[in-house]
């Protein structure tokens, strides 16, 4: 019989299941602590219980976990210092969605070198979200694999749908029934109703076909998402962070009769990728907060230790240290000083959100 399937399919390589990185990398109490919290702390502002803002920050994409670490700590202890305002949350990206080619991320090519172990990405991913679970530093991610949250989910505190995905009911469906609060960006032509639609249909119960933790096939049925919200991130080569964007935004949540919750990415086209606009995209938000503004409820940072960006060289020993190799970051002084402003600026106005 002539052969009809896998024609353009070379070879198929057994992963372990979920079930089997789990036995090897076990969550912690500790971590399990830290990712519990950091959901209820997102889920009270989301709620308006909690007047603080949270921060998604970090590196564009993880590709080198020392590194990786090392801000981290850092982080930790910045956060530790503005907690009584501003709840950071690690921005921790193991995979990049790619409109041509390019690396597609930690997860899908740990060693860089296009061998594609996917099965060492995701116990390498594992073990890096557990260590810095480990050090109380909450961590937020894309879901852009919807096999890849049975591998990891345990271990995020918050999840992002990027702008090419919020259009696809396969993630929408996907997190209906992720543990996490959802943010869902606008198109990349900047509309508001792809992610305005992702929201409504994740907080409604799915079945559709995925993996269960022994990693057979099976029909996943989901309770639906009650925590999805808005994330500008600009797009169609304008930005959509300043006040008349979010108002506009806030018009099309309460058309939706969704909670008027939106996240002002300060990356991406908000700064035209241009990492030395971010602080002052996040002075702007900070600024509308202060002259009364109750939707702006998290602001995204894509900071590393290094400023910067650099291509993936041949020799990866001539890396450097603590720079991304996908999108352009600020660096850790930038970093420092962003927080610390902001955690100046809106101490007093968020303490009067919660009396309002």
């Amino acid at each position: 019989m002539q052969q009809t399937e896998n024609l353009n399919i070379e070879a198929f390589a057994p992963m372990p299941t979920p079930e089997e990185i789990h036995a090897r990398l076990p969550l912690t109490d500790k971590a399990a602590q830290t990712v519990v919290a950091g959901r209820r702390a997102i889920e009270r502002i989301l709620d308006r219980t909690d007047p603080r803002l949270f921060v998604v920050i970090g590196p564009c994409s993880i590709h080198d976990p020392v590194a990786g670490l090392d801000y981290a700590r850092r982080l930790k202890a910045l956060s530790d210092e503005v907690a009584d305002t501003l709840l950071l949350v690690m921005r921790v990206y193991f995979e990049k969605p790619r409109t041509a080619t390019g690396w597609k991320g930690f997860i899908n090519d740990p060693y860089m070198d296009d061998s594609f172990h996917i099965e060492d990405g995701l116990s390498k991913a594992r073990e890096f979200l557990i260590a810095l679970n480990e050090l109380g530093l909450p961590c937020g991610t894309e879901a852009l694999d919807p096999i890849a949250p049975q591998y990891v989910g345990d271990l995020i505190a918050w999840t992002a749908i990027g702008a090419r995905t919020s259009e696809s009911q396969t993630h929408r469906e996907m997190s209906s029934g992720l543990s996490t609060p959802v943010g869902f960006k606008n198109g990349t032509d900047g509309s508001l109703d792809a992610a305005v639609n992702a929201i409504l249909s994740a907080s409604s119960p799915h079945s559709f076909l995925g993996i269960n933790m022994q990693g057979r096939s099976s029909v996943v049925r989901t309770r639906g998402n009650k925590y999805g919200h808005l994330v500008l991130r600009g797009g169609g080569g304008r930005p959509n962070y300043d006040t008349v964007s979010v108002a506009i935004a806030e018009k099309a949540l309460a058309k939706a009769k969704l909670a008027q919750n939106m996240v002002i990415d300060c990356s991406h086209g908000n700064s035209y990728k241009n990492p030395e606009l971010q602080p002052l995209v996040m002075t702007d938000c900070v600024n509308q907060i202060r002259l009364g503004n109750r939707s702006i409820v998290g602001l995204m940072v894509e900071s590393f230790i290094e400023s910067g960006n650099q291509p993936i060289p041949a020799d990866l020993s001539q890396l450097k240290y603590g720079c991304s190799v996908t999108d352009a970051c600020v660096d850790w002084p930038t970093t420092e000083t962003m927080i610390r402003d902001a955690r100046a600026a809106l101490r007093g106005p968020l303490a009067g959100r919660s009396k309002e």
